[in-house]
């Protein structure tokens, strides 16, 4: 399978990701409909880390289930290329269309915890997302427009006001810095 593959030549950026890689791997060889939600307990998910054509700003929604402003993304629903989930993503979550990779490469991963939530009508028992990270690049000259039963905002901010901006705090203490680190020392 083409995307073990690419997360078995990722690169590691700290121990998180180290331990995190290991976990998803073996899910990936081990747990059954992991791109789907049948698996009701683990299953691959896209986020992008979109950032301006200058990379001093990012592009966030305000999201309603959590009720912070976050990246972008989402399930894979049985696609297996986690890139064009992290597109389609972004562009139904923001109306932003001029939106294109940076590289194609992994940007980062997580095995991130999902408390139970209430979704669509819907209960949806605690789980686990294995996220994949994508680097994209928009133009703040792109109209934004929200998905409301998704989002209540979108939102240009500075690479560091967005970290400040999350209410989450995983999120804003392990994820979103780690993710405008990566971005301060690439030369993509």
């Amino acid at each position: 399978m083409k995307f073990i593959h690419q997360i078995e030549a990722y690169c590691p950026g700290n121990p998180q990701e180290e331990a995190d890689k290991k976990f998803i791997l073996d899910c990936l060889r081990h747990q059954p409909d992991i791109f789907t939600r049948n698996n009701p307990m683990v299953h691959m998910t896209a986020s992008a880390w979109v950032v301006n054509e200058a990379r001093t700003k990012v592009l966030m929604v305000y999201h309603n289930i959590y009720h912070s402003w976050s990246w972008m993304g989402g399930h894979a629903d049985g696609e297996e290329d986690l890139l064009a989930v992290a597109l389609r993503e972004v562009q139904e979550e923001s109306g932003i269309r001029s939106v294109h990779p940076v590289t194609e490469e992994i940007y980062s991963l997580e095995v991130l915890t999902v408390d139970g939530h209430v979704k669509r009508g819907k209960y949806v028992s605690s789980h686990l997302h294995l996220n994949v990270t994508y680097l994209l690049e928009a133009s703040e000259a792109d109209s934004l427009h929200m998905k409301p039963d998704e989002n209540s905002g979108v939102a240009w901010f500075g690479l560091k006001e967005a970290v400040e901006a999350s209410s989450e705090p995983w999120f804003k203490e392990r994820i979103y810095p780690k993710l405008n680190a990566r971005l301060n020392l690439s030369s993509l």
